[in-house]
């Protein structure tokens, strides 16, 4: 009887350890089956914080509240971020007197506006959006703890809307660390410190809703997007991480977009700042050119695949891309061995070029590769023809046009010579329901150029009904496009 229990134990142990190796085989075995399942444990996760009041106490010693007085010559003008007034309201009495004095009423006065920004360092240097002070007459700093200061302008940045500023103290300054916004994920908590609606020292959080996000603001849009209650006054403020660095510059907001706020990405701005603080002002690359993304259109009409490269618009006579030999229609397909794929990387690219330096461009004309090397300058400012009709011939799709005499380019400074310009469209004709407007230029139909009326009268002559016609044209706003049309 003895013996029969002491068999029954080992059996029982025995059962329980082949048990126990048969779940751990299992396991393995599922693992395998579900290898994702295991990855995915060893991701990182971003939990609901329970509160944001640490990270508010350490970060907003070195938030400051920025107030402004400039003198406005008569009667003002709308701001491109936040219009007249803090509170996102053009004045309402320069409204009544504009509209019972008229031009009569242009007397100058003193506006005052708020904004936000934060202290970089021990020294007193403070970042902030370049409207924020912009044609400032006199700039106040106040710190949370009360104290106010004087600040000076060191430089600023209109095209990135970033401006350097600073003040004296003889205290022992806080700052905040910048971070970096490379590795900000969608999805990551932020929170936002400024001065919204001059109720200082208001703190917001949300999640960063999207990145590289184009407002049309500039010509170096790449905003930081959150759902961080971001108002009128937070602008210059800063947005940070859950480490507390800054990671995003709050700077606008779109006025129908209510709960949407935009901030510059702290690597982007970081650049600005370095040559701001160095030398007062921003040293940008410049090509000399109008650029324009590929269309489906035009990349089929080029034969190439869409959103392979960038498409040259213009070439201002002697920048740097007409002296190298680049033309209007090639298509840069590279900058120094880097492909791009659209006018926004193309312009980074030659911003944060050295003026001096020279880049070797690829280029499609034709159907054929060619490499140039160009010498980048300074950057100058854009120049933008400006087209307006005059009288011209009618054509049986609707289209009238006119020759475009050299009379007409100087008048409408249009730099280049070819093409016709659409003088009149016909409501609900071909050309209308196809797209063509006043003020193009028709340069090429079906890849022939146009130089004339008669040219392009005997283009559209030769072609049988039914026949499919590409007119390739320059917009009034100088783009490039392709038109399809039947005959």
């Amino acid at each position: 009887m003895k013996n029969f229990k002491k068999i029954k134990k080992i059996a029982s142990g025995k059962k329980a350890f082949f048990t126990i190796i048969f779940i751990i085989s299992a396991f393995l075995v599922l693992s395998n089956f579900y290898p994702d399942s295991v990855s995915e444990a060893k991701t990182e996760t971003y939990t609901v914080p329970e509160s944001f009041t640490d990270l508010a106490k350490m970060a907003s010693p070195a938030v400051v509240n920025i107030r402004t007085v400039k003198t406005i010559k008569g009667g003002g003008r709308v701001y491109r971020h936040f219009f007249n007034s803090p509170f996102g309201k053009q004045d309402p009495f320069h409204d009544f007197f504009d509209k019972f004095f008229g031009n009569e009423f242009q007397q100058d006065f003193k506006q005052r506006s708020l904004g936000s920004g934060f202290i970089i360092d021990k020294q007193g240097y403070i970042v902030t959006n370049n409207h924020v002070i912009e044609d400032a007459d006199n700039i106040k700093v106040k710190l949370k703890n009360g104290k106010e200061f004087d600040a000076e302008i060191v430089g600023r940045d209109a095209n990135t809307d970033i401006a350097l500023i600073k003040i004296k103290s003889k205290n022992n300054l806080s700052v905040l660390k910048l971070g970096d916004s490379d590795a900000l994920d969608v999805g990551q908590w932020v929170m936002a410190i400024g001065n919204p609606f001059g109720l200082e020292h208001t703190v917001t959080a949300g999640i960063v809703s999207a990145k590289g996000r184009i407002i049309g603001s500039g010509p170096y849009d790449d905003f930081i997007q959150t759902d961080a209650s971001i108002n009128p006054g937070n602008s210059g403020g800063p947005l940070i991480n859950m480490k507390g660095e800054v990671i995003g510059i709050n700077t606008a907001i779109i006025a129908s977009g209510q709960g949407l706020g935009f901030a510059i990405p702290i690597n982007s701005a970081k650049r600005i700042v370095d040559q701001l603080k160095s030398s007062g002002e921003v040293t940008r690359g410049w090509l000399g050119v109008g650029i324009q993304d590929l269309s489906e259109e035009l990349s089929e009409y080029y034969g190439i695949k869409e959103g392979k490269g960038v498409l040259v618009t213009e070439v201002f006579p002697g920048d740097p891309a007409d002296e190298a030999g680049i033309k209007p229609k090639d298509i840069v397909l590279s900058i120094n061995g880097k492909k791009v794929e659209n006018t926004r990387e193309l312009s980074k690219l030659i911003a944060d070029t050295s003026v001096g330096d020279t880049v070797k461009i690829k280029v499609l004309r034709n159907g054929v590769e060619k490499k140039f090397g160009v010498k980048i300058v300074k950057r100058k400012d854009d120049r933008i023809a400006r087209l307006a009709p005059s009288k011209g011939n009618e054509h049986e799709l609707g289209i009238r046009v006119s020759e475009l005499t050299p009379e007409i380019a100087r008048h409408f400074n249009i730099t280049e010579a070819g093409g016709v310009i659409v003088i009149d469209v016909e409501s609900e004709s071909q050309g209308m329901e196809a797209g063509v407007r006043v003020g193009d230029i028709i340069k090429e139909i079906n890849h022939q150029p146009i130089e004339t009326v008669k040219d392009y009268k005997t283009g559209i002559k030769k072609l049988k009904k039914g026949d499919s016609i590409q007119m390739f044209i320059k917009r009034v706003n100088g783009n490039f496009d392709v038109v399809t049309l039947t005959k």
